[in-house]
């Protein structure tokens, strides 16, 4: 049954199937305790809320025997950190750019699910990043890889560009062995962050990640990040694209993670022109949508004030009227950086007495002294 399992999964798009015991990993449990410990999950509070289950998947479902850990490929054709060149244009993460991944994984979960009932009359649960799972630890102990010192999974054969799903069964199946860390002493990922996320090797703090930035924090990006966000608009690959065992790396097989012309290198200044509907449009499928129109335009702003481009600022002059005090917050911070003081004063006595959010009237002041610090 268990080779019968691995050539369905494989025939379903899978590149790596690999079994494991339903038992806690102490060692894992440890290191979210402490993770959540020191709030390095940042606004993330559904960590938090359901840490138990997420540190034992028996503590998610009792019934629980083994677990089918499942992986595909979706390596880039391109090193993505070569986009980060092109500074007019945005810096989508390789996973975003094409149909969300969870519908992708899940379809064929289900269709794996399905055979697998048939066959064998057993109870199961599928799971693709939605659930208290610990993937990352779960895959390492079923040997799919190991988490590297950027927290990630690493393969031998796949490099950092692994989506992970699982399958809780009743059914007995063999473990698979664990694998060995082989990152020996690189540091690549660690020395690459532009925000020094990673306190210590294999330890992530969400809270500097850009990843974590620009898709779960909801409101105004920290001052002390948005230079070093640089063109990135959703996610950052420099940790993984970083790692000496993508030179193993392949391209995706699975033609959802082809990237779309139009998400592989936007024009900043389009972007930043899209109202609520367009953007629904532009990311239909995509999981860039979720973060919806507010997060995405404020990323947009910043990258567009990280271009050193005067030709730009009227892109972000024309959002200064918002409706999202978010975005206008953004667009102030990013006209800063683009425009003259005498310019910028102007603007300034056009705008900022109108504007009646604090936290707005606070980056014009911010933005205003940020002249005077120049001038030696």
């Amino acid at each position: 049954m268990a080779q019968a399992i691995r050539d369905k999964a494989r025939a379903l798009g899978f590149d790596i199937v690999r079994f494991t015991d339903a038992e806690a990993t102490p060692e894992a449990a440890a290191r979210l305790l402490r993770f959540l410990a020191l709030n390095r999950h940042g606004a993330m509070d559904w960590m938090e809320r359901r840490s138990e289950q997420r540190a034992d998947p028996k503590m998610l479902w009792p019934c629980a025997r083994s677990i089918i850990m499942l992986a595909m490929n979706y390596g880039p054709e391109k090193d993505p950190l070569e986009a980060l060149k092109k500074s007019d244009n945005g810096v989508i993460s390789v996973y975003a750019q094409n149909k969300d991944y969870h519908d992708v994984i899940k379809k064929k979960l289900k269709a794996l699910a399905r055979w697998l009932i048939a066959e064998t009359e057993c109870e199961l649960k599928v799971f693709v990043d939605t659930a208290p799972v610990m993937e990352k630890p779960l895959a390492q102990k079923a040997g799919a890889g190991w988490q590297g010192k950027h927290t990630n999974l690493v393969s031998r054969e796949f490099g950092s560009w692994l989506f992970l799903g699982s399958i809780f069964t009743t059914l007995e199946l063999p473990a698979d062995e664990s694998t060995q860390d082989h990152c020996g002493a690189c540091t690549s990922c660690l020395d690459i962050c532009p925000t020094n996320a990673f306190p210590a090797p294999y330890q992530l703090d969400a809270r500097r990640c850009i990843s974590y930035l620009t898709i779960e924090h909801k409101g105004p990006i920290p001052h002390e990040f948005r230079a070093a966000m640089g063109n990135r608009i959703y996610g950052c690959d420099d940790c993984l694209a970083v790692c000496p065992w993508n030179k193993f790396a392949v391209s995706a097989k699975e033609t959802a993670f082809h990237p779309r012309a139009a998400l592989e290198a936007p024009l900043l200044k389009e972007l930043a022109l899209l109202d609520d509907a367009e953007f629904r449009s532009l990311f239909s499928r995509s999981p860039v949508k979720r973060i919806g129109r507010t997060r995405f335009i404020r990323n947009v702003a910043i990258a567009i004030g990280n271009t050193n481009n005067p030709d730009m600022s009227s892109t972000v002059m024309a959002l200064l009227s918002d409706d999202d005090p978010v975005i206008r917050g953004a667009c102030v911070w990013a006209l800063s950086r683009l425009i003259s003081e005498d310019v910028f004063k102007n603007v300034n006595s056009a705008h900022a007495a109108k504007e009646q959010c604090a936290d707005v009237q606070a980056e014009w002041r911010m933005a205003d002294a940020s002249y005077a610090s120049t001038v030696t």
